[in-house]
């Protein structure tokens, strides 16, 4: 077995034998997580549960994934919720001691108005979607942040082999939530992950155009340096303790916009895809 390996699979065991959900302390733990996260509602759900179980506070910093990450090399988090695979894989490169675990997945969404000037809807997929509004004369609202969001965006640019001109491409430098908000103020199109927009639909004039395809999976993960007791009670809890339930549980307006990563699927590295286990 790998160095890291084994000691991904002590954390395990540790979480296991000393059921680190339920273990009081009173310890402060420090966490980054993507603006998603925090948007969608979901962090309402988890802190309150944690806190309860295991005594520790937890201080909370949103920030785009890349931001996050960084916020861990530097010691200023102890454990980050991420989903910039590539960004991961940069730091797991570089710090090898990292643990690393993927918890759950969902969607990104294409929205825009519901005028669809650039024919979204009519489009074969993502890739073709992102081709048409950069051969429209429509804007398009980026992140430009490193965050998650925004390195899924970089990607869909690439594999479409064009982007709108300058002057169409607007950025927001925010996070999801504001991002939506201007979108909508300026009638543009942009790349949301599923809950943070389920969240916020009732106050945006924005439609989801496309939401289906391999290249829209969204997946997040857990990053944490294993010299935090604190960081790996946390972990544990979204691995498989209570967070992990109430992951699966949480709901926005009757709809689960999070699926938990499936058990049988090994998520241990950025590179990790959905498995059959986890496929509908």
């Amino acid at each position: 077995m790998k160095p890291v390996n084994a000691l991904w699979a002590a954390l395990v065991l540790l979480a296991a034998l000393t059921s680190a959900c339920s273990q009081r302390g009173s310890d402060t733990i420090d966490i980054a997580t993507t603006t998603s996260v925090v948007n969608s509602g979901l962090m309402n759900v988890l802190l309150p549960l944690f806190e309860k179980e295991t005594g520790l506070t937890v201080r909370v910093q949103a920030a785009g994934s890349g931001r996050a990450l960084v916020m861990l090399e530097d010691g200023t988090v102890d454990l980050v919720i991420s989903h910039a695979p590539q960004a991961e894989s940069r730091m797991l490169a570089a710090h090898p001691d990292w643990r690393y675990q993927k918890i759950a997945t969902n969607r990104f969404v294409v929205v825009g108005p519901s005028s669809d000037p650039a024919l979204v809807r009519e489009a074969s997929d993502v890739v073709d979607a992102f081709a048409r509004v950069a051969k429209s004369r429509s804007s398009f609202l980026s992140r430009g942040d490193g965050s998650g969001t925004h390195e899924r965006e970089a990607e869909l640019w690439a594999a479409a082999k064009i982007m709108p001109e300058s002057s169409r491409l607007l950025v927001s430098g925010a996070g999801m939530g504001a991002t939506l908000r201007q979108a909508d103020a300026q009638s543009a199109y942009t790349l949301s992950d599923e809950a943070t927009f389920m969240q916020l639909r009732n106050g945006l004039a924005l439609e989801p155009l496309l939401t289906n395809g391999p290249r829209l999976v969204n997946s997040y993960a857990v990053v944490f340096q294993p010299v935090s007791r604190s960081a790996q009670r946390f972990a544990a809890c979204l691995i498989e303790g209570g967070g992990r339930e109430a992951i699966a549980a949480y709901t926005i307006g009757g709809t689960r916009p999070f699926e938990v990563w499936p058990a049988g699927c090994p998520g241990s590295h950025p590179t990790a895809v959905l498995c059959e286990a986890g496929r509908p």
